[in-house]
């Protein structure tokens, strides 16, 4: 059984020397390859070093997230294009880009709506980018999820080319996406016990688009929630959506292996 983790952030193991083990963990358990995820620039050239010592198991995108978002966010996207037209391991995507309310100030309204029109730019860059790129794109979105509809179906990026990641919307905003063409890729929230809306989805999306992550170090799947996450505990998402789906997890496994490795390249 091979599992793809489309969705990680290794930094802080590779920091703290970790790595290594992370990966033999992560391949006793079925999960072959994974892809770290950007999310500013003192993160993409070392997930680009990751990925040109551990070919073939470790992939990389370069985005700014909405929460890395401040007033100097147009320096940031603008170094971005040179991680396609440089030399060197190419990332898979670009993202994790887009919109963020959850995480704004709450207690200064002004500065809340500052910093989300600096996300709604920092995004716009991002999506024009990625239509000139043709790249697929990977999405943030908490609080958000009609302006980031909006927003890419403004900007050209086809929706085949859209991942929107940890889905923890419902059913119904699922349907939105699927509508569209989009897809959502799923967390250890679907182990969750009070977590339904976000199962729903899941079976709403079905097996042709679904992408399944473990945006490590978050969002630990049961029976490890409380402890730091990483790419080995895959395999207990894929067994509770293949429960959610009613289908063997041998199929699950395959059929998403599949569908990441076609929405990546990989």
């Amino acid at each position: 059984m091979e599992l793809i983790d489309t969705h990680t952030h290794l930094e802080g193991f590779e920091k703290r020397g970790e790595t290594a083990a992370v990966l033999a963990r992560a391949a006793a358990a079925g999960v072959t390859r994974m892809v770290t995820i950007g999310t500013a620039s003192d993160d993409w050239s070392l997930y680009r070093g990751l990925a040109e010592r551990h070919p073939g198991v470790v992939y990389y995108t370069a985005g700014l997230h909405p929460c890395s978002v401040d007033e100097r966010w147009s320096e940031e996207v603008a170094q971005l294009e040179a991680f396609w037209r440089g030399e060197g391991v190419l990332p898979v995507a670009l993202g994790e880009c887009g919109l963020d309310r959850f995480h704004l100030p709450k207690d200064d309204p002004a500065r809340a709506e500052r910093i989300f029109t600096w996300q709604r730019a920092a995004f716009a860059a991002q999506l024009e980018l990625a239509a000139r790129l043709g790249c697929p794109l990977v999405v943030h979105s908490r609080g958000a999820f009609e302006e980031s509809l909006e927003m890419i179906e403004a900007s050209g990026v086809p929706w085949s080319r859209v991942v929107f990641h940890c889905f923890t919307e419902g059913p119904a905003e699922m349907a939105e996406l699927a509508r569209r063409g989009g897809r959502g890729s799923f967390t250890g929230v679907v182990t969750y016990k009070n977590a339904e809306p976000v199962r729903a989805a899941l079976v709403t999306q079905g097996i042709e688009r679904l992408m399944l992550e473990t945006d490590a170090p978050y969002l630990t799947p049961v029976p490890h929630r409380g402890k730091e996450n990483e790419p080995a505990y895959m395999r207990l998402t894929a067994e509770a959506a293949a429960r959610a789906l009613g289908l063997p997890l041998g199929e699950l496994a395959a059929r998403t292996t599949a569908n990441a490795r076609a929405f990546f390249g990989i």
